[in-house]
């Protein structure tokens, strides 16, 4: 009788931009361009070197980088009132660990660092969706999230998205759809990567996402936000986040971080 033999779970480990290894970054590069067309490393290397910090998941034996989420924190002010944004930038995981790596449950607990660091501070994630399964953590991890069914964007978080996605994507950002249009030749999926299906329209929150992002296949992507505090993560959000899982190493934000737009 043919076992599957499972996969071995990865190591994972939040890192500093400025430590991460020459190697690191190839990996990191080529993992990119198995799932993604018109990924170029120049610009692949200006925006990693944009970020604060990147969050892997790591083979056990090897060492080599099978899963990435880069970060970037930093504070803008919006309507007077400063608003610090946690802001996720290029995200993957290699096939085989899609419903198995760290990679979750370690931006959970980078972001609580950051809540907890900044308790009188308004604080938002800032997310980016060129595919459903990105949006698709929004429900799952978050109470209040926005654009979301059946309930209009608060206007102040409309606000955040337009200082935000205006001040990092330029007129690429069309704030009356709320969408980063992709040039022609831009980086997008590719195909069998997340298509979205008759089986996954099912779902309203896909079903949502293909409506409000048409063009998701050609590399537009929806701007998205969450209120970033502990009441707003949801049950099954702690659930994630408190799952055991390997580490190389405890990372400790050991101070407020703060880069005022």
């Amino acid at each position: 009788m043919n076992q599957t033999i499972a996969p071995p779970r990865l190591v994972g480990q939040v890192m500093k931009i400025g430590d991460v290894c020459d190697q690191d970054r190839r990996e990191m590069f080529e993992l990119m361009t198995r799932y993604y067309d018109n990924v170029y490393r120049d610009t692949f290397e200006s925006d990693f070197q944009s970020k604060t910090w990147v969050v892997i998941a790591r083979c056990p034996t090897s060492g080599n980088v099978l899963g990435f989420s880069t970060q970037w924190f930093g504070d803008y002010v919006v309507d007077g009132v400063p608003v610090g944004v946690l802001y996720s930038g290029d995200t993957i995981v290699d096939r085989k660990y899609w419903a198995n790596n760290p990679l979750a449950t370690l931006w959970g607990r980078l972001a609580l660092q950051i809540i907890d660091l900044h308790p009188e501070k308004e604080l938002v994630w800032f997310l980016i969706s060129k595919g459903y399964k990105t949006y698709r953590f929004l429900p799952v991890f978050f109470e209040s999230y926005f654009p979301r069914p059946n309930q209009s964007t608060p206007p102040r978080y409309g606000r955040i998205i337009d200082r935000v996605a205006g001040d990092k994507f330029g007129d690429r950002y069309l704030n009356s759809k709320g969408i980063i249009k992709a040039p022609d030749d831009g980086c997008r999926l590719r195909d069998h990567v997340a298509d979205v299906t008759e089986q996954r329209l099912r779902d309203p929150h896909v079903r949502f996402f293909d409506a409000i992002n048409p063009r998701h296949s050609k590399g537009d992507e929806l701007c998205c936000i969450a209120p970033l505090s502990r009441d707003n993560f949801n049950a099954a959000a702690y659930r994630v986040i408190a799952m055991p899982i390997v580490t190389s190493d405890d990372f400790v934000i050991s101070a407020p971080v703060s880069m005022e737009q």
